[in-house]
Order: C-alpha cells, then structure tokens, then sequence
C-alpha cells in the first residue's frame, strides 16, 4: 500500500508540469533555421547575463536557459550578443536571432511571441533625500521629471501609463544616474535590484515605498513562428514545474530575480 501511494504522488507531482510536445521537423527548423540556435543575449542587464571578465564567456541565468534549449534541439547554441533589451527587440524582424529572454511587454508583442512569465522582478523608483515623494504611486505628479532608459521593458510601460509626470529617456541606467546626480531628474526608475547595486553612484538619494511594476521576463521567438512559439510555451512551462528557473537563479547568486510559482 505505501509503494502505491508513493508512487500516486509521484505520478500527481509529475503531472503538475507538463512537458514540452515532441520534436518536429518545424519545430526545430522554426527555432534553428541555420542548424544551431542563435541566442539574442543582451548584457543590460545583469540579473540574467553577465560577462567574464577573464575569458569573455557569458554566464547567468539566460546563459543556462539558451544551453539547456540548444541541448533539447540537439544543436549548438550561437550566442548573438547586445548591450540593451531595447536593441534585442528591435532586431526581431531582421532575422538576426532565434530566441531571447526579455521583459513580457504589449509593446514588443508585434513582433515576439512570448513564453509565459518565467520570473519577477520589482520596478521601482529612486528620488532625491530631500524629495517630497515618498511613495511609488507620488511620482506619477506634475511637474515631476523621470529619469529611464529607452526600450527597457518598464520604460515601454511607464510610456503606457504614466499620466502627469515627464518621462526622459536615456541611454542607459549609468546616463539616467548621471542625469539625476545632476538634478536634471526628480527621479529614476528601474528594477529594485539595479538601483540597489547602483547605491554607491547615486548622490544623496532613497527608494521610495512600493513599485510601480513587476517586471516578467519569458523566452521569446520572432512572430511568424507558430510551431516554435506553441513548443516554448510548454518548454518554459515544463522548466518553471521541474524548478530549472529557481535552480539557476540560485547557482548564480541572483539576489531580486524570483522564479514564478
């Protein structure tokens, strides 16, 4: 009786993800045209990719996610490298790569087909000690001017909802830092962890109370994929089930990335 209920529960537990549908011939000439899997990599930002400063090799949580899809294709993954997400979703058309990790965000839904949500982030702002502002939901006043960088996931929200306050766009966290020390911003918005690694650049400054956004990031592929688009769905499902994204996030020392459960 107690190896039939272990094995109930195991059957239960398994089926709580589902795995990904079989290979097809469309599925992988959709996801590696080219015979390898060309990963739009983007090295903005750092909870997902990073550099080393050695050999030069990627590294992070979009790096093991980018060789475990290449090891399940069966074919060598190409890591196709840019320095802002904003430069990753303008080059969806041009067939530059295969598949990337980006924030999930109406905006960029033209032109990418999204996974579902693998993981949350916390958006939030940073304004000067002596602001009046001391919640998230003030900064949205008039008069108030925001620091963010362009085509940022967040930023193409703020563009949607922000009503009164004045969005300046920059090149860049490290522009909007500058901007802000110099008090041409009233404030910066980003992802908490970002700004939180950013402390000892900004000049006498505070986060305020809450934020403005979860920010989910998911696997994306180039509209005009159907099959590869219907596969990576249940692949990032199977993935957040088995606790690949949670493992990952954790063998990489990631602090304010969080899998969703």
């Amino acid at each position: 009786m107690l190896k039939l209920l272990i094995l109930a529960l195991a059957m239960t537990l398994t089926s709580l993800h589902a795995a990904p549908p079989p290979l097809t011939d469309a599925v992988r000439a959709e996801l590696a045209p080219a015979g390898k899997l060309r990963a739009g990599m983007n090295l903005g930002n750092a909870l997902f990719t990073q550099k080393d400063p050695a050999t030069g090799a990627l590294r992070g949580v979009s790096a093991d996610l980018m060789r475990e899809l290449g090891a399940r294709l069966g074919v060598p993954v190409e890591f196709v490298v840019y320095d802002t997400p904003g430069q990753v979703a303008d080059a969806a058309e041009s067939n530059a790569w295969d598949v990337a990790v980006l924030a999930i965000e109406q905006a960029r839904s033209r032109t990418i087909a999204f996974s579902p949500p693998m993981t949350e982030i916390e958006a939030t702002y940073v304004v000067h000690k002596d602001s009046p502002l001391h919640a998230a939901a003030d900064v949205d006043g008039a008069g108030v001017r925001i620091a963010v960088a362009e085509k940022a996931g967040y930023e193409l929200y703020l563009t949607r909802t922000v009503r009164a306050a004045t969005l300046i766009r920059t090149k860049g966290l490290p522009a909007g830092i500058e901007l802000f020390n110099g008090r041409g911003a009233d404030a910066i918005a980003a992802l908490k962890p970002q700004l939180l690694e950013s402390v000892a650049l900004l000049h006498d400054a505070r986060m305020v109370e809450g934020n403005f956004m979860i920010v989910n990031h998911g696997l994306g592929t180039p509209r005009g994929r159907p099959a590869a688009a219907a596969w990576l769905q249940a692949f990032v499902t199977d993935l957040v089930g088995a606790g690949f994204i949670a493992r990952s996030i954790a063998a990489n020392g990631v602090q304010g990335l969080s899998a969703v459960r």
